[in-house]
């Protein structure tokens, strides 16, 4: 049974608030509307995909049930999930915004094992429930991973740094060790979703080269586990925000640097900017032409999963002067006369 995650589609935590599902619906919405994408079948497909999410995550009573329960949470309650005939039921109740639920199982049933593979991720659930109608301990499952985008600048991409977050998780419910039920009656605290609200302050390191789409991986800082199982990790999704004084292509850098006229035609150097603001003297021969490009070898940005770094490669734009005094006006006008003498001959 395949099933969608709705935090994961609108990129949004779990214990995300009502505002923060709406930002993210409207920002996702705008950039995957069929309007803005025409004859685009894949953003079409998204944009329905987004609005399914955000019909069920605004709708607080909608969204306690597909916690509970799972994208599938309105086909749940089907005849497949009764027993009318003359073997023999177990109960199991869960939570529902602090109403207690309860629904009679076969054990035996086939639609038994769906129910709990909806609910907990798997099959394998324990039929040996007890005739009181508690449940038997689940198996251990490792808690789901959560992706966060994080926009850097060029220059933390050059170097490396950390960055401070504001995690917004669940844990397991204290009170009822993630059951949803306490002397089998629905869970106060967690009003019978077994997991609560989180809220952690954490410090990331950011490693020098990451690009577009890298992943950094934040261990055991996901959502928790069943049945004791381990907390699944935290993904911080890289954007690099555009630079406006270099481009990147894969390890190389590129940038401009502006080279006077004299120098150009005289030889001398320029100094050369570096994303982490450091400057490097470039020699520039006699007779330079605009647009010429220099490599500066290993001055690109560092690989991420090697060692070195890529190239800098500077650009050669020549900068005419302008307000030109009368002296050197004549002057040009005599270099003018004699480039014209010499072309002649």
């Amino acid at each position: 049974m395949e099933y969608k995650d709705y935090y994961k589609i609108l990129g949004v935590a779990r214990g995300a608030s009502s505002d923060d599902i709406k930002k993210a619906f409207r920002k996702l919405a705008r950039k995957h509307h069929p309007d803005v994408n025409p004859g685009d079948k894949k953003a079409e497909e998204k944009f329905k995909e987004i609005n399914e999410a955000y019909e069920v995550l605004s709708d607080s009573d909608k969204r306690r049930k597909y916690d509970t329960l799972g994208p599938n949470w309105q086909e749940q309650f089907g005849s497949n999930f009764s027993n009318a005939g003359a073997r023999r039921t177990s109960t199991y109740t869960y939570g529902t915004g602090g109403r207690g639920s309860t629904i009679d199982f076969d054990p035996n049933n086939a639609a038994f094992s769906d129910f709990f593979e909806a609910l907990f991720g798997r099959s394998g659930f324990s039929s040996s429930m007890g005739t009181n109608g508690t449940r038997a301990d689940m198996r251990r499952r490792a808690g789901d991973n959560i992706e966060q985008p994080v926009e850097v600048t060029l220059q933390e991409a050059y170097v490396g740094g950390t960055r401070t977050f504001n995690i917004q998780s669940t844990e397991v419910c204290p009170t009822c060790q993630g059951t949803g039920e306490v002397a089998g009656k629905v869970c106060a605290t967690c009003e019978g979703q077994g997991i609560v609200p989180r809220n952690k302050r954490i410090q990331v390191k950011i490693p020098a080269g990451v690009d577009n789409g890298s992943k950094v991986r934040v261990a055991g800082e996901g959502q928790p586990g069943i049945g004791g199982g381990p907390r699944g990790d935290l993904f911080l999704v890289i954007s690099v925000k555009p630079d406006p004084a270099f481009e990147r292509k894969g390890d190389d850098l590129y940038t401009d640097v502006d080279v006077d006229l004299f120098t150009a035609m005289l030889g001398g150097e320029v100094p050369v900017l570096l994303p982490d603001g450091r400057k490097l003297m470039l020699t520039i021969p006699t007779e330079t032409q605009n647009a010429r490009s220099f490599r500066l070898g290993s001055k690109g940005m560092p690989r991420l999963r090697g060692e070195g770094a890529g190239n800098l490669y500077a650009r050669v734009k020549v900068v005419l002067p302008m307000h030109l005094s009368s002296e050197e006006r004549r002057l040009f006008e005599k270099l003018a006369q004699s480039r014209s003498t010499t072309a002649r001959s």
